[in-house]
């Protein structure tokens, strides 16, 4: 493949998929800026080898796996006290604005309350719907790992909640 032809590739990859990265890195991440940085910083490296990237079976996965590392290793270095704000699509059933609100900032305080390797979990697991054995494979672990992680991050949120330490009345 000649060089301009890889760049095209590559374009079009960005183009067409680049939405949906961000969204992952953003649900992933709890912050919109973080989530540009993410991708920005994965795809800026994936372009210098595109040629090698694009044969793959999944380049999406590769590029998503990519991105999961550099949240992992970005989270290794930013202060464990920052505030997470967002919106996320509303989950059915929440009729009155009041609840959904109500409903989106417990998820986010729940979710900010992890650490970063459970919280990863359960993204892929629940936003990207994975099956353990992907899970794992993205996070370079054992699938009991992946199992243990989210249990843990499972039972932390609902101690979270049976103590009150989420309920949106400030």
């Amino acid at each position: 493949m000649t060089t301009n032809a890889v760049s095209e590739d590559f374009d079009a990859f960005v183009h067409g998929r680049g939405r949906a990265l961000l969204r992952f890195a953003y649900v992933l991440s709890g912050d919109a800026h973080l989530a540009e940085d993410l991708v920005q910083e994965v795809l800026a490296r994936m372009h210098r080898r595109w040629h090698k990237v694009s044969v793959m079976d999944s380049a999406e996965a590769y590029v998503r796996t990519a991105i999961v590392r550099q949240y992992l290793s970005w989270r290794r270095r930013r202060a464990s006290t920052e505030a997470i704000y967002a919106e996320v699509p509303e989950p059915p059933g929440l009729d009155e604005p009041q609840a959904r609100v109500l409903a989106r900032d417990q998820m986010w305080t729940l979710m900010a309350g992890l650490p970063r390797a459970q919280r990863a979990v359960l993204v892929l697991r629940f936003y990207c719907d994975l099956p353990d054995d992907e899970i794992a494979t993205l996070l370079g672990c054992g699938m009991s790992t992946v199992r243990s992680q989210a249990a843990r991050a499972l039972a932390k949120m609902r101690t979270m909640l049976s103590e009150g330490g989420v309920d949106g009345d400030g």
